[in-house]
């Protein structure tokens, strides 16, 4: 996808598959899911802690703040994709991501308790993805804040997207001034 001159959304809004993904297609995503860890790690890293002080543009999120949304946006995806596969329809919880980007535990925790969850949360949640059947790739959760459904086909999607827009939030951020 070319990058996007928004830099809210600098590799464009997410695009939900409408029926179910082919295995390549899943596995591409899954991919994406199971590399970010490390991809995060990186550019952190060429970031600089410092820097990662900085909003990725201006009235943004600083890069910790991504940083540590990454992680509780996952921890609740991981969760939602668990529900789905043992419940009928379950009715998730909506959260205030911006509220929780501002708790004192963002400002008072080290970006490395985040990014050390998200790579052992990242290799459940592969680990689990790469289990699925067909069938229960197409189980369903509400999410009653965007009033749908969402199969676990289009969660995927979403949440490969999510990491990859985060992703380059921070690439975009070592790159300012670079």
């Amino acid at each position: 996808m070319p990058p996007s001159p928004d830099l809210r959304y600098p590799i464009g809004q997410p695009t939900l598959p409408a029926s179910p993904l082919s295995a390549p297609e899943r596995a591409t995503f899954i991919q994406q899911i199971a590399e970010l860890p490390v991809q995060l790690n990186t550019v952190a890293r060429e970031i600089g802690g410092v820097r990662l002080l900085e909003p990725y543009r201006p009235g943004g999120w600083t890069g910790r703040q991504v940083i540590h949304h990454l992680a509780d946006s996952h921890i609740n995806s991981y969760t939602r994709f668990r529900l789905a596969l043992t419940e009928e329809r379950p009715t998730v919880r909506p959260y205030d991501e911006h509220a929780w980007a501002e708790l004192p535990d963002i400002e008072a925790t080290p970006i490395t308790v985040s990014l050390t969850l998200l790579e052992a949360l990242h290799i459940r949640w592969t680990v689990l993805l790469h289990h699925l059947t067909e069938a229960q790739w197409q189980h369903t959760f509400y999410h009653p804040g965007n009033d749908r459904d969402y199969t676990l086909d289009q969660a995927l999607a979403l949440y490969a997207w999510h990491g990859q827009h985060h992703l380059a939030h921070l690439t975009g951020l070592r790159d300012q001034n670079a």
